[in-house]
Parts: structure tokens; sequence; C-alpha cells
């Protein structure tokens, strides 16, 4: 009886709020941002500068103020090496981007800088759910996911056609190990260019760069080593690791391997015909093409190498957005952003004309940019045997510690154990273990 008494009452509320012209009252409606106030979105994006990638995020915005006009995109640009201090510089004085394109390894700065919000926090279930769960986790701190990728890649292999057949190999047999890949570098580096210039058979980049030290991370993990623990402990102390090491030296020694080089170093070599065989993600492609658009007739993907007692593990990358709190209004143009560009109708193109890449969502595993892409045809099972790096609070300084080790015995010919050494006194000063 008393049920019955209160479910009157409150129809009884119901209908003399309606009678009144008024309304019930809402625990959520004074949260619902007004879809029609002006709103402008402050997004970090170094690709607004690199010539491959401009004409994609441009569209990218017209299209999407047509959508939403009530939101105006402004773009916060900077070099690619610059950009993330400059959102962490500009958040220090009180002007905080809302969202940052930018590499997966910069999440734990951000975390750390208090700006990153886990995506739960602004995304749908619905859109969140349609993620690999793996791929989540390796965008997480402390259980939290605080990246969204727009596509993953894992450290892969590119070589080029043209140079395996002029040094007598077969272009649709390439290497499936370090041993292998030596037989070949040994015929690779005899060859020139047309006009005289040395052919280097085999790339590792080794300068002092915060996505190299993640590349080195790989090439441990081809080798069945690692360099920390799932914790985010140092963790040198393994054949694989050492290994690796000393494949670094020997590439070096032999002259394989262009010495400190950045990844754009090796692309732009890749391009002109200087460089054989160079591990990259797979969106390095846009640097090659952008160089010499004639690079797709001669490139060609495979997978990881294995070395020693290693299976050819390697390490997964991504372009992520990173999402930051300016407000409620402005989080809803966020989420409204994020689900609107990383679709199958925005990205399909994208990554089958401008940057190949493999997919992090269920959604676009099917996508004709993915499946038939010929760039990516040789690795497309890269990403399986992709592991996650641990993003420790620290990653940045202890990955160019890593390069300071790959220098170390490249370009200043330390032994490798001394050069181990070194770094593992130096990398415990920065993890604090």
């Amino acid at each position: 009886m008393k049920r019955f008494i209160s479910l009157f009452l409150v129809v009884l509320m119901v209908f003399s709020f309606s009678a009144c012209g008024s309304k019930a009252p809402s625990t959520t409606a004074s949260k619902t941002p007004d879809s029609t106030k002006p709103v402008t979105l402050k997004i970090a994006n170094y690709a607004i500068l690199e010539k491959g990638y401009e004409q994609f995020w441009t569209k990218t915005k017209k299209d999407f103020e047509t959508k939403y006009p009530n939101i105006t995109i402004e773009w916060v640009t900077a070099p690619y090496g610059d950009i993330l201090n400059q959102v962490i510089n500009m958040a220090g004085g009180g002007n905080k981007v809302d969202l940052l394109f930018g590499e997966m390894i910069w999440i734990p700065t951000l975390v750390d800088a208090g700006l990153a919000v886990p995506v739960k926090d602004i995304l749908s279930p619905e859109f969140v759910n349609d993620y690999y769960q793996n791929i989540l986790d390796a965008h997480s701190v402390d259980g939290k996911a605080y990246g969204i990728p727009l596509y993953v890649s894992a450290s892969m292999l590119f070589y080029n056609k043209n140079l395996f057949k002029q040094a007598g190999l077969d272009p649709e047999a390439p290497p499936k190990t370090y041993d292998e890949m030596l037989v070949m570098a040994e015929k690779l580096s005899k060859l020139k260019t047309p006009d005289g210039n040395k052919v280097y058979a085999f790339g590792q980049p080794t300068a002092s760069v915060s996505v190299v030290g993640s590349s080195l991370t790989s090439m441990v993990s081809n080798f069945g080593g690692q360099v920390m623990d799932k914790d985010g402990k140092l963790s040198v102390d393994n054949d694989g690791f050492k290994n690796a090491m000393n494949m670094l030296k020997l590439l070096n020694d032999k002259g394989y391997n262009p010495q400190n080089s950045k990844p754009k170093d090796l692309r732009n070599l890749f391009a002109l015909g200087q460089l054989a065989m160079y591990y990259d993600q797979s969106w390095g492609f846009n640097g090659v093409s952008s160089i010499n658009p004639e690079a797709k007739n001669f490139t060609a993907s495979a997978m990881p190498l294995s070395g020693g007692s290693g299976s050819g593990k390697t390490t997964l990358q991504s372009h992520t957005f990173v999402m930051m709190d300016n407000g409620a209004a402005n989080k809803d143009a966020v989420k409204k952003f994020v689900e609107y560009v990383i679709t199958p109708d925005v990205l399909n193109s994208y990554i089958k004309d401008i940057t190949p890449a493999y997919p992090a969502k269920k959604s676009m595993e099917k996508m004709d940019g993915v499946v038939n892409n010929p760039i990516l045809k040789g690795a497309l099972k890269s990403t399986e045997v992709a592991i996650a790096t641990p993003l420790i609070p620290k990653l940045n300084d202890f990955n160019l510690e890593l390069c300071t080790l790959a220098q170390g015995i490249t370009v200043k010919g330390k032994p490798v154990q001394q050069a181990i050494d070194d770094f593992k006194t130096a990398a415990k000063g920065i993890l604090g273990k």
C-alpha cells in the first residue's frame, strides 16, 4: 500500500509540473553542454608542419567544422621534437590545449605533468570498447588508458626490391633472421648508386631521440631480451640484451649502418636508394614517399628479424590522441572530434594513400586501406608479435639513455660490456631502482 501511495505521489508531481508549464527537475540536465554554444578546440599537432600530413589534417578540420558549426579548431603547432615541451609549457602558463596528437611514448610525461585525462572520462563506452584490449593496455598508466590511438605499428623491416635485384637477391624473399640479413648485407654493401654514392645495407637508428630508444628496445626484443620488466624495473642482465648490442657493434664495424641516424635520416637515404633495409614504424613510409613518390614501386615490408634465441618479437608504437580537461563544453567537443576522426570513413583513405598503418579497433580491421595495402603486405602479422613498453614516468629520459648506450658502442667505440655497465648506472639513477 505504501509503495502504491509513493508511486501515486511521483505521478502526481510530474503531472503538476506539466500542468504548470514546468519540467520535472533533472539530475543530469545541468551537466549536458549546450551543443549550440561556440567552442574553440585547441589541438596540438606537429603533423600540420609536415608535407605528407598537412593536407589530410586541413581537410579533416574543414569537414569537422562543417558537421559541427559551433566548434572551431585552433591548431597549436611546433616541430615534432618541440611539440611536447610546448604543450607542457603552455599549460604552465595557464593556456592548456584540449587535445594532443602524438606518440604513445609521450603519454607518461603528460600523465606525470597532470595534464592527461583517462579516455573513459571523455569518450563513450561504445567507442572505447571497440578497441582491442591489449591495445588499450599498452596505452595505460596504473591500469587506466590515457591515450586513444588512431592506429598502431610494430617496428618492422622495410627493404628496397630494386637493390635486392641488383645484388642478385630474390626481392620476394627478404631475410627472416639477423644471420640471413648479414649474408645479404655483405652483397648489398658492395652496391653504389648511379651517381657513385655508397649504399648502406641495414639501418637501425641510434641518434638521441626518444623514439629511437623505443626502436632499440624493439631490437632487444628481436633477440628475446628485455630492457625493463613488466613493472618498469631495469632488466638488462639477459643474453638478448647483450646480443642486440653486439649486433649493433657488428653492423657499425662493417659499415652497414649509418652512424648516429634519426628515423628521418634513414627515410631520406632509403628514398634516395642509398639504404637497402631499415627498421621503422609503418607510417615512416610517408616520409619516404614525400621525398620520392616513386618509392612505392620499390618498397616492400617484412616481419621483424629474429636473432639468437629470440623469435623476432618487437615493440608496439602508435600515433595517439591524448585528451585534456578544459571544462564540460570543451570535453564534449573533444569527444566529438576524436570519435569523428577515428572511423573507417575518415582513416581508410589516410592509411591507404598517406600513412600505412594497422588498425587499433575491431571495426577497422577489414578496411581496404589495410588488407589491400601493398606496403603493409609483408608485415601484416607484425603487430601480433608486438609487446607493450611499460609507460613509466621518466620513459623519455630512459629512452635517451638507451641512445647514449648505442652511440657509446658505435660512435665512441666503447667495448659493449663497458657501455652496458655505464648504461646500467645511468638508468638506475633515472628509475631510482
